[in-house]
């Protein structure tokens, strides 16, 4: 048996627990041996329920980061102490996934690509949408050249009325944002993987607080606070890439819409178009007639990655762990995760500003 890859979760909340831990305790190679949280009682929790025997608690991370015989740290904080903890932890010799997005502002995360670049050690973002399976396979299909150029792309983040009330979501001086920065990250990230294109040149961005100084509004989570409500209810963007591609981007906790999509997108190639919007669609044309394709993604595994049925997170862990086992690049780079945070933070500024943001 291979040695085991030691590991510590800093910021023992909902999606350390909802996602990492769940996932990381499935696989036979590793082992949670630390565990850090602000509130120490979760951080006991977190350990007794997801550690090893003897896993180390710690209410300050810069304590854990000492520990010379941890080798991964997953970051699972506030999007405004991602860079920090990040940054302190490639700096002492980890390996890092820090959840998404990958910082607040995009010159956290562009310090966040050096320290990687000069620590030589691995750093992902949680972007664990491009591993469900009607993503993977749509990435396959763009990367084989089936849609041809993709000049055209719509990303989808809209919820008609699921505004995620508890912890930070609502706290502008946490996260940086709202929903742009919490789902549309998600739904971003997705369409410029597929397109393969990182390389933005401008973007005109609107954002909007209509819903959220509503008292007592219908929501999927109870109703909001109206004076903790500090970011935006939704964001609008339209970015235009420097070979030309357009891409819509659309964003909301609230909106007046029965269109409600999340982390999906939409593609239109010189050779074909594909939506995520009913399942996976491939749209195109064969001898003289149009066609659409419903792809059947319940039958076997998903061939390229040896037929295994991972979930989402399940694959996410299992191939950031195999990249770091076989020295490889992770799924998710920094430098793409980067771009992501790039793009977020010009819609917001065009948005203030009313000007457009030229890269």
């Amino acid at each position: 048996m291979s040695k085991k890859h030691t590991i510590a979760i800093i910021g023992c909340g909902g999606i350390a627990n909802g996602k990492h831990l769940p996932s990381l305790s499935k696989l036979k190679n590793v082992e949670i041996v630390a565990f850090a949280d602000i509130l120490i009682e979760k951080a006991q929790e977190a350990a007794a329920k997801y550690g090893v025997e003897g896993a180390k608690v710690y209410a300050d991370y810069k304590e854990l980061l000492q520990d010379a015989s941890i080798e991964i740290i997953h970051v699972c904080t506030p999007n405004d102490s991602h860079a920090e903890i990040t940054i302190a932890a490639l700096e002492a010799g980890k390996h890092v996934m820090c959840e998404k997005p990958m910082a607040k502002t995009a010159a956290d995360a562009r310090r966040m690509v050096e320290a990687a670049k000069r620590t030589g050690k691995k750093l992902t973002i949680g972007y664990n949408n491009r591993f469900r399976t009607d993503s993977q396979y749509l990435h396959k299909l763009c990367a084989d050249g089936e849609l041809g150029e993709i000049y055209f792309a719509k990303a989808h983040a809209i919820r008609r009325r699921a505004v995620p009330t508890w912890g930070v979501f609502l706290d502008e001086e946490k996260q940086g944002g709202g929903p742009l920065i919490d789902i549309g990250t998600h739904a971003l990230d997705l369409t410029l993987w597929m397109m393969n294109n990182y390389k933005p040149k401008v973007v005109l961005g609107t954002s909007y607080h209509k819903l959220s100084k509503r008292e007592n509004a219908a929501n999927a989570w109870g109703p909001w606070d109206p004076d903790k409500f500090t970011v935006e209810d939704s964001a609008f963007g339209m970015i235009t890439m420097e070979n030309g591609a357009t891409i819509i981007l659309e964003s909301s906790w609230a909106l007046n819409t029965l269109e409600v999509d999340e982390a999906k997108c939409t593609l239109s190639g010189t050779e074909g178009g594909a939506d995520m919007k009913n399942g996976l669609r491939i749209n195109g044309e064969k001898n003289s007639r149009l066609f659409t394709t419903e792809v059947d993604l319940e039958a076997g595994g998903v061939a390229f990655y040896e037929g295994e049925t991972d979930s989402a997170p399940d694959l996410e862990m299992r191939l950031w762990i195999q990249a770091i086992e076989n020295d490889t690049e992770p799924e998710v780079t920094p430098e793409q995760a980067c771009v992501v945070s790039e793009i977020l933070e010009a819609i917001y500024e065009s948005a203030k500003t009313g000007k457009a943001v030229y890269f």
